[in-house]
This record gives C-alpha cells, structure tokens and sequence, in this order.
C-alpha cells in the first residue's frame, strides 16, 4: 500500500507537467470581430417585430472558426430590446469574414419602453446599441462569445414653418 502511493505521488507531478506543457502548446486564438452589416424587416406575428440582423463575423486567426448555431441579444439605450437565434452553420475562414442572417423578435412592450424612454423630454442625438452573443462551436475553439457596442446619429428633422394667425 505504502508502495503504491509513493508511485502515484511520484507520477502526478509528471502528469501535470504534461499538462501544462499541452496547454501552452496550443494555439492562440484572438476573439472574433462582430459588427452589424444591416437590418431588415420580416413579417411578425400580431404584437411583435420581426427583423433581419446581418452580422458581419471577421475571423483574425489563422485557424477557420466552424459554428453550428447563432445566438443574439440587442439592447437599444441601456434597455433589453430584441433577441433571436439561428440553426445557422457554416465556417468563418481563416483571416476572412463572413456574413449571418439572424432573426430576432421585438416584443410590443419593449417598443412601447424604448418609446416612452425617448419621450422624456431630452432631445435625443445619437442611439446607443451593444450586442452580445455566440457562435456555436463546432471547431476546436468551441463556442465563440462575442460583443459590441456602437451608436448612430437620429437624423435631424427639417425645420417646418407654422401658421400664424392674422389680426
């Protein structure tokens, strides 16, 4: 017995050192770049709004990052504003991009707080927006977690003249 532990004694340390070494063996790997490329509508169903999010996937790594599955959340102003997924696969090549279609669905509620967000008397310039997500791994790097925030100027209304009275 006293045999026995002093030869598993001796082999964990070796076994960790293999360990160890394997990891820092491994390649690696910089997060991916996720932008949207553009938005477009889709038929809802009674009290929602349906939208097309194209994702813009850049890959800086020269590995290719294979997905099986396409996750999104949205929030518009620092408020939850749309989620959807995808079943979605594909391959994102190595030092490439590729684009995702993703669905989402706004809820009639979320639009009514985005709406009464906006109404509180402030002007509103620019529309913040972030983004998070995931890719579902199918390759050795696994599930690929992303996010990004950004901001878009409101246009700017022309100025309309108003009637006046005469005496």
């Amino acid at each position: 017995m006293f045999l026995e532990s002093l030869r598993l004694a001796r082999t964990w340390p070796l076994l960790a050192a293999l360990l160890l070494s394997a990891c820092a063996s491994m390649p690696s790997h910089d997060p991916l770049e996720v932008s949207v490329a553009g938005i477009e509508s889709m038929p809802g169903e009674g009290m929602e709004l349906r939208l097309l999010v194209k994702l813009r996937v850049q890959n800086p790594n020269d590995t290719p990052v294979d997905y099986d599955g396409v996750a999104l959340d949205l929030d518009v102003m620092g408020r939850d504003f749309a989620n959807g997924v995808s079943d979605q696969a594909g391959t994102v090549p190595r030092f490439g991009e590729a684009v995702l279609a993703v669905p989402v669905t706004v809820s009639l509620m979320r639009m009514a707080r985005q709406v009464l967000g906006m109404l509180d008397g402030k002007p509103v310039d620019k529309v913040t927006y972030s983004m998070s997500g995931k890719l579902h791994g199918a390759s050795m790097f696994g599930t690929q977690r992303f996010s990004s925030k950004g901001e878009f100027d409101m246009p700017k209304g022309e100025p309309t003249a108003t009637a006046v009275d005469a005496p």
